[in-house]
């Protein structure tokens, strides 16, 4: 992509990016054991700061400390999958912004009907991928695992009906995402294809969403932001690198770079 779109890009974020930094939002994260330590990491890399615990006895309770929710479904343990609704019912009582990551939905007999239900808490933003947009929406649908079978462009009316539903901004990931709400949408083409050889990239996504949730009200606009954020840092890390092992060290740099940027 050339320069000044990138630029121009990151002009649009960059308000929201500053605020990550100056306030460091703690982000309570439900997410995949296999992706812990990138989000994490990344988080930190972005100016947040995480938070992670899954059991019924604690989670519901340390997510009213916390500035923002993510539930990722990506590796749905039973603690986990016990603990969810109440954290999100927490969160909701605190009018705190949550995003949920319905990842590997369609005909798993636990995290499709769980997701499902989830709805009904009006996250702020949904970050799924094609196949799992569908899916949550009703669509008999279903991807290989976490990956999608169907590009964004095919979800569309599956995300609008999300939106719609939520009454927040729906975020369909792909090579090129996919953002909309009842009223906006917009495409970010950022990123590189090595970010899909590195586990924990899309729950990274959800996550850097849920602290642009933290500070802009719109979720809109801290949907495009976080795409806009790991998209170029994607990119950036990609000129470094041909390489999977040495692209996540070089993709968390590049989220630090970005920040520092903005």
């Amino acid at each position: 992509m050339p320069a000044n779109d990138t630029r121009s890009a990151l002009h649009s974020a960059r308000a929201i990016i500053a605020r990550v930094r100056e306030r460091q939002p703690l982000v309570h994260c439900i997410t995949a054991a296999v992706s812990m330590g990138l989000v994490a990491d990344g988080l930190l890399a972005s100016g947040a700061r995480p938070l992670m615990t899954e059991t019924l006895a604690e989670a519901p309770y340390l997510t009213t400390e916390a500035d923002a929710l993510v539930i990722n479904l990506g590796t749905l343990s039973t603690d986990a999958a016990a603990a969810i609704p109440a954290t999100v019912e927490a969160a909701t009582a605190a009018a705190m912004p949550w995003v949920l990551d319905p990842t590997a939905i369609g005909t798993a007999p636990v995290r499709t009907p769980l997701a499902r239900r989830l709805l009904a808490f009006s996250p702020a933003i949904i970050c799924a991928n094609a196949s799992e947009a569908r899916a949550l929406a009703g669509e008999a649908h279903r991807g290989r695992g976490a990956d999608s079978t169907a590009q964004p462009t095919e979800a569309r009316s599956a995300a609008e009906l999300l939106a719609a539903g939520t009454g927040g901004a729906v975020t369909v990931t792909g090579a090129v995402d996919l953002i909309l709400d009842a009223d906006r949408s917009g495409e970010v083409a950022f990123g590189d294809e090595l970010m899909s050889r590195v586990t924990g990239t899309g729950c990274l996504h959800t996550a850097i969403a849920a602290a642009c949730a933290a500070v802009e009200d719109d979720p809109y606009v801290a949907a495009h932001a976080a795409a806009t954020w790991l998209g170029v840092a994607g990119q950036r890390a990609g000129k470094v690198t041909r390489r999977p092992g040495t692209f996540r060290i070089a993709l968390l740099d590049a989220i630090d770079e970005v920040k520092d940027e903005a």
